[in-house]
């Protein structure tokens, strides 16, 4: 393990670490910190905190990881950060742990990628396969859907919520729910279309994809109310395929947990 770790890191004897994970220089990782195998840690970050993270990810350089929130009313608890498997987390970056206003845990799933600059605040929730462009920044108790992408330099209100393979353009102001599949852009922000790139990227197929373009127009083409749109996508319910099913049903259920009205 002390061929894989440079000398002049420093970390703490109780931080666990598997015997595979890269350790570069001057880094410091603190004694609640554990280290899944093959995960590699890049030169000068610092991993402090009760911080858990799996395996194959990767840490470049100068990234701050499991720093107390950043949040006036924290008070000192014991909160955490949670991060799965096989994340890329590029220079400058900075994720905070929970607080106890949720669970106290602040999650990121597997197989996502993180560029430069990018801030993940306390209770953010981040699903897999994301793409968070650079100096992307998530206020606390932001949730994001699995496929979403974020372009760069765009601000996330708190407690907003972004659905499953929807896209936020460059510079997005976001302080409203931005839909699953939806792809959004502009000041002020709005709904342009459907992400057909994305979905057809991940082999959507053309069945699927016409099913979610009815639900788009539906919801923010129709000039429908949004409980008639409800309505209206409830209905659909049976009549397709099981994939097809599972989007509108992935539809009804994010509109009914949206909290801060939707991005139209």
């Amino acid at each position: 393990m002390t061929s894989r770790i440079h000398p002049t890191a420093i970390i703490d004897p109780a931080a666990e670490l598997d015997s595979s994970v890269t350790v570069g220089a001057y880094t410091l990782i603190g004694p609640q910190v554990k280290i899944g195998a093959g995960t590699r840690i890049g030169p000068h970050c610092v991993i402090e905190g009760r911080t858990t993270i799996g395996s194959d990810n990767q840490f470049y350089q100068f990234s701050s990881i499991g720093a107390m929130p950043q949040d006036m009313s924290h008070g000192g608890e014991v909160t955490e950060l949670v991060i799965g498997d096989r994340n890329t987390v590029r220079e400058f970056c900075t994720l905070n742990t929970g607080t106890l206003k949720e669970e106290g845990i602040t999650r990121v799933g597997s197989d996502n990628w993180i560029m430069a600059y990018v801030h993940l605040a306390h209770d953010v929730q981040l699903g897999n396969h994301c793409v968070l462009a650079n100096n992307a920044t998530l206020a606390g108790h932001v949730h994001v859907g699995d496929w979403a992408v974020i372009g760069g330099l765009t601000g996330v209100h708190q407690f907003v919520k972004i659905g499953a393979h929807a896209m936020i353009g460059f510079q997005g102001h976001v302080s409203q729910d931005v839909a699953p599949f939806m792809t959004v852009d502009g000041n002020p922000l709005a709904v342009r279309a459907v992400n057909l790139t994305g979905l057809r990227r991940r082999g959507f197929s053309n069945e699927r994809i016409a099913v979610i373009r009815h639900l788009h127009k539906l919801i923010f083409r129709s000039g429908l109310t949004l409980e008639q749109s409800v309505e209206q996508i409830a209905a659909l319910r049976g009549e397709q395929g099981e994939d097809s099913q599972a989007d509108v049903q992935l539809m009804l259920d994010f509109i009914a947990s949206a909290k801060r009205g939707l991005v139209r």
